[in-house]
């Protein structure tokens, strides 16, 4: 019997506590209902907006609490990035898993940093890399401590404004780590193409998903909201919370 692959959901950024609750809330129940142990993403600052004028989120001092408070209400692991080597060391007393941006991801400062915390550490491909080069960024992490590296595939740059997965990518990096993620939501953006902000085309998702599945993915993440058209961050590319349990079935059977 396949182990259940790893499953990563949540909203982009943290926009209050109402939102993560009752994201929270709808991810305990599906691990209740499907025997999934659910990852909570959220994140407490979104440092790389297309606009100086978009929503960043509250910060890592009252976003770390906010996550610290849903991981003790609803018992859900916690996921989060962070954009600068000084944020790990906080980070890590909460998260259960720590990532590093797509476009950070050959920053060795902060893979050393993300790495000397003991959680582990998830490094985005960055989208002008391929599969094969992600062993570099592993390298780095690994010589620095880290007990455990997943890698994620969130699609590559094609020309101006679009994006395209190669999926071939993904036994690629299982050649380097045994963990390898399908980021389903931001692999569907338009990086730019919304007028000063990323726009995208949610209808895809769950294709991104299946596809990936069939080469031989072993985790999922899902940026998911109860109503993304109003998201403050990604809001063209998150999923409806309500579409994720029937998804998540899907990739499980």
């Amino acid at each position: 019997m396949m182990p259940k692959p790893i499953l990563i959901a949540g909203p982009c950024v943290i926009e209050s506590m109402e939102i993560l609750e009752a994201v929270a809330a709808k991810l305990m129940r599906i691990n209740e209902q499907l025997g999934t142990d659910i990852i909570f993403k959220s994140s407490f600052d979104k440092a790389n907006r297309t606009s100086i004028h978009s929503f960043r989120g509250p910060g890592i001092e009252k976003g770390l609490q906010m996550l610290a408070d849903i991981k003790a209400k609803y018992g859900l692991k916690i996921l989060t990035d962070i954009h600068e080597s000084s944020q790990a060391p906080l980070v890590g007393e909460v998260a259960d898993v720590i990532q590093i941006p797509a476009f950070l991801c050959r920053q060795t400062d902060l893979l050393v940093a993300a790495a000397r915390t003991g959680k582990t550490v998830n490094i985005k491909k960055a989208q002008f890399l391929s599969g094969q080069d992600m062993v570099y960024p592993v390298e780095k992490a690994r010589d620095a401590g880290a007990k455990e590296v997943w890698l994620t595939e969130r699609g590559n740059s094609f020309g101006y404004n679009n994006l395209v997965v190669d999926f071939r990518n993904i036994p690629d990096m299982k050649e380097i780590v045994p963990t390898v993620i399908m980021d389903c939501t931001h692999s569907v953006q338009r990086p730019g193409a919304g007028g000063g902000k990323t726009a995208g085309d949610r209808r895809f998702v769950p294709s991104m998903a299946l596809a990936a599945k069939a080469f031989g993915a072993t985790g999922y993440f899902f940026e998911v909201h109860p109503d993304p058209e109003h998201g403050l961050s990604d809001a063209a590319n998150m999923l409806e919370l309500a579409k994720l349990e029937e998804l998540i079935i899907k990739l499980i059977q």
